[in-house]
């Protein structure tokens, strides 16, 4: 991904938590559009919606899960 931010360290768990951060905004933001499709009655707006925020909710959860083991592991 050449647009994608590097931090001040280049390592992949860098990189698994800006991805981690990107899906957890994502899922938080969806709700708004979600409330906005409703409120303009477009149903297959807001179920798309839906959609996009609960891969991005089942990513967000995976990436947490992949952060901690990782994380453990480098403790040892």
């Amino acid at each position: 991904m050449a647009d994608t931010p590097r931090g001040p360290m280049k390592d992949t768990n860098y990189d698994l938590i800006w991805v981690l951060e990107a899906s957890l905004k994502n899922v938080w933001q969806m709700e708004t559009f979600i409330e906005d499709a409703d409120k303009a009655g477009d149903s297959e707006l807001a179920e798309w919606f839906r959609k996009i925020q609960e891969n991005n909710r089942k990513a967000g959860d995976q990436g947490k899960r992949m952060l901690l083991e990782r994380l453990q592991r480098e403790e040892t």
